[in-house]
């Protein structure tokens, strides 16, 4: 019997087997919203823009989030996988360097993840048990979490999102989250938080684009999971209402406790601060949630790879789940979050050719081939590439990825209408 991780990346999953609904994809996206990495991602602004300016750069930059319902649209309309679907709109050849590029960061931000998360348990682990306690050691919690991330990955999105998500995790995260919204309304002090200017050291044009990065980041995933749903009205609804309760109110929060309790000289200021809440039983609750973007991660590796070779995705996902816990394990990472970060400006414009495809030149149709190279969206993603860069070093206050996504939309959407004419008058 085909399980749902078996799935091939190429082909519709089977409509029997596309059974989620609005519920499942607002706890999937609500659960994905949040998150250490979106706490700290709040922590970022918080200094530059204060309580009120970060608040309106997460609003704005999470509102983009209908991108994000939107590209999970198209898997729902064609039921097959993120890359798959970029076949439709760059070609069977077209659609292998994307599927590389997001082979490579997946595998970096999984490996991070895992990092993220044996970061927090360590210092949880020190501050319940000691310094030289066996529960703060950094190996064990690598293997811990790299092992879990790795079963769920192989399980697939149908058994984790069924039997996790929706049974209790979403309950544990809803009541870590009103914990830590309790805390920070009852011993902060908000109104003066709120009248209390940044220290403008950043412009709400860099926040929102920093806050519009994390909505997007998701782009070259989403259609793994929305494959298994038949309603577009369905995923959008529920992916974008989840999304933007998660991440705005994660997010806000890690701004919050940022600049009420968090001492800005020492390391890991906002962790301390979060794991003095509630006995760190809050931070643990968001910790054992983390896992799931390493799910997602491996996971969503595996199906890009999938698309390069033909193997079963389950096995994919047991062998980039080993590969993301070796490099948490060995490899300094400093410098690789800068080279995650410039292959991920690649997809926003990516994903600007690949809705103005599939909603306004194909209005919502599968084509009628996929093979070979489809050059005009290549060339208009490249160009939008191209444009990302040159407005975040010329123009670096502008903010780069929305414009890039735009650009790269209009200008697909302008060669392709003149191809059509052109073919129509020979």
């Amino acid at each position: 019997m085909t399980t749902p991780s078996q799935f091939s990346p190429d082909h519709p999953v089977p409509t029997a087997q596309r059974i989620f609904g609005a519920r499942d994809l607002f706890s999937l996206w609500f659960s994905l919203g949040i998150g250490l990495m979106v706490l700290q991602v709040g922590a970022m602004l918080a200094p530059g823009l204060g309580l009120a300016g970060a608040v309106l750069a997460i609003a704005l930059g999470t509102g983009v989030g209908v991108l994000l319902g939107a590209a999970g649209v198209i898997g729902s309309d064609t039921g097959l996988s993120a890359m798959g679907t970029l076949k439709l709109s760059l070609g069977g050849h077209g659609a292998r360097l994307p599927a590389l590029l997001n082979l490579l960061q997946l595998v970096g931000w999984g490996a991070f993840e895992i990092i993220v998360m044996r970061d927090a348990a360590s210092l949880l682990g020190a501050r319940a048990f000691g310094e030289a306690s066996a529960w703060n050691s950094p190996v064990l919690w690598t293997l811990c979490f790299g092992a879990l991330a790795t079963l769920l990955a192989v399980g697939g999105p149908l058994a984790f999102v069924r039997k996790v998500l929706r049974t209790w995790g979403i309950w544990l995260l809803l009541g870590a989250c009103l914990w830590l919204t309790w805390n920070l309304f009852a011993k902060a002090d908000l109104a003066a938080l709120w009248n209390r200017a940044g220290d403008g050291s950043m412009s709400l044009a860099v926040g929102f684009d920093i806050a519009i990065a994390m909505p997007l980041s998701w782009l070259p995933l989403i259609a793994d999971y929305s494959r298994f749903a038949r309603n577009g009205k369905h995923v959008f609804g529920g992916t974008v209402l989840g999304y933007f309760i998660g991440n705005t109110w994660l997010m806000s929060l890690g701004v919050g406790y940022t600049l009420a309790f968090a001492d800005s000289g020492e390391a890991n200021a906002l962790l301390l601060a979060l794991a003095g809440a509630g006995m760190g039983i809050p931070l643990l609750l968001i910790l054992l949630d983390e896992s799931e973007k390493a799910f997602a991660d491996i996971h969503s590796a595996a199906v890009s790879t999938g698309v390069l070779v033909r193997l079963k995705v389950e096995h994919l996902a047991l062998a980039i789940g080993v590969l993301c816990t070796l490099i948490a394990l060995l490899a300094p990472l400093a410098q690789y979050e800068n080279f995650l970060l410039l292959i991920g400006s690649v997809f926003a414009p990516l994903f600007g050719v690949v809705l103005m495809d599939h909603y306004v030149i194909r209005r919502r149709r599968l084509p009628a081939q996929v093979h070979g190279l489809h050059w005009q969206a290549l060339l208009a993603w490249a160009v939008g590439v191209a444009a990302y860069h040159l407005i975040a070093a010329q123009a670096p206050d502008l903010g780069a990825t929305l414009p890039a996504l735009l650009l790269a939309g209009l200008l697909h959407g302008l060669l392709s209408f003149s191809r059509g004419r052109e073919t129509a008058r020979a």
